[in-house]
C-alpha cells in the first residue's frame, strides 16, 4: 500500500527532515504535503523540495497565528512564491481565536486576502479553524463559489461542522485525533458520515501523536499514518488498503498532482 501525508510541519526545528522522510518512505508513505504558516518558511520550503520533488509538495500561506506579521509586500511575495514549482496550496490559513496570538480583525484581513490569492491563483485553500467557526464559515462564503477546492486540515469537529464543509465543496483531513476515543468523540461519530471521496489522511506531524499507538514517542511522524488509516478503517468497517487507494487519489486530484 501506498500512503500520502498531506499535513507535516516538516520545517519544524524538532525534525530532521531527510531522517524523517527517509522513515515515512520506509512505512510507505510515498507522499507529503509540507506545510507553512509564515513568510519566514516559505524559501526554505522551496529549497527542501527542490531536494524531494518526488516526495514533497508543499503549502504558502501564513497561520493565524502569525497574521499579525503581515505587511503589504507580503501579498505581492506571496503571490509570487505561489507560482513556484511543488506548490498545491494557499495557507495554512484561517482563524484561530483559542489565544487570540494574533488579533482577530488582523486574522480576519490576513484571511480574506489569501482568500482572495487562492481564487486569482486557482490554487486550493488549505484551512486552520480553532474556536472560530461561525466567523471562518462567514468569510469562507464569501469566496466558496470560486475557489478551486480546499481542505479542513487537521478536523476534529462534530458532524454538523463537517457537513458545513462538505456543502462548501472541501475535503476533510482527517489525522490521529480519531484514535482518541475520548477527545475524539465527535469526531469518531462525524467521520461515519464522511463521504470517502472527500477524505484526505494527514497526520500534522510533529503534533498529535495518535493515543493508541505505542510505544508513545514525544514527536508525531508521517511514519504512523498507516496506523491511522487502520483505526479509521475500523470505525468505517472498510478494509485499510481501500483508505489507502481513496486517500491517495484524493490527495492527487486535490493538490493537482499526477497519481
Amino acid at each position: 500500500m501506498q500512503w500520502f501525508d498531506a499535513g507535516v510541519n516538516l520545517l519544524d526545528r524538532r525534525f530532521d527532515a531527510d531522517a524523517v522522510l527517509a522513515e515515512a518512505r520506509e512505512a510507505g508513505v510515498k507522499r507529503i504535503c509540507m506545510i507553512t504558516t509564515h513568510p519566514d518558511e516559505w524559501e526554505a520550503a522551496a529549497s527542501l523540495y527542490a531536494a524531494h520533488p518526488q516526495q514533497l509538495c508543499y503549502t504558502v500561506g501564513v497561520h493565524p497565528h502569525n497574521a499579525k506579521d503581515v505587511r503589504p509586500e507580503h501579498y505581492t511575495q506571496l503571490r509570487s512564491v505561489a507560482a513556484a514549482p511543488g506548490v498545491v496550496a494557499i495557507g495554512e490559513c484561517g482563524l484561530d481565536f483559542n489565544r487570540n496570538f494574533s488579533p482577530p480583525n488582523v486574522q480576519r484581513e490576513v484571511f480574506r486576502e489569501q482568500l482572495k490569492l487562492a481564487v486569482a491563483l486557482g490554487l486550493p485553500v488549505y484551512l486552520h479553524e480553532r474556536d472560530a467557526f461561525a466567523d471562518q464559515q462567514t468569510i469562507l462564503n464569501e469566496f466558496a463559489a470560486d475557489l478551486s477546492g480546499g481542505l479542513a486540515h487537521c478536523f476534529t469537529g462534530d458532524q454538523a461542522t463537517m457537513q458545513a464543509y462538505l456543502d462548501m465543496g472541501l475535503h476533510i483531513g482527517i489525522t490521529g485525533w480519531v484514535c482518541d476515543p475520548k477527545r475524539g468523540e465527535s469526531l469518531r461519530e462525524a467521520v461515519k458520515a464522511l463521504p470517502l471521496d472527500r477524505l484526505i489522511l494527514e497526520t500534522d506531524a510533529p503534533y498529535l501523536f495518535p493515543k493508541s499507538l505505542r510505544p508513545r514517542k514525544r514527536n508525531n511522524t508521517p511514519a504512523t499514518l498507516p496506523h491511522i488509516a487502520t483505526q479509521l478503517a475500523e470505525l468505517l468497517e472498510s478494509s485499510t488498503a481501500e483508505l489507502s487507494n481513496t486517500s491517495y487519489a484524493n490527495s492527487c486530484d486535490l493538490f493537482g498532482l499526477k497519481r
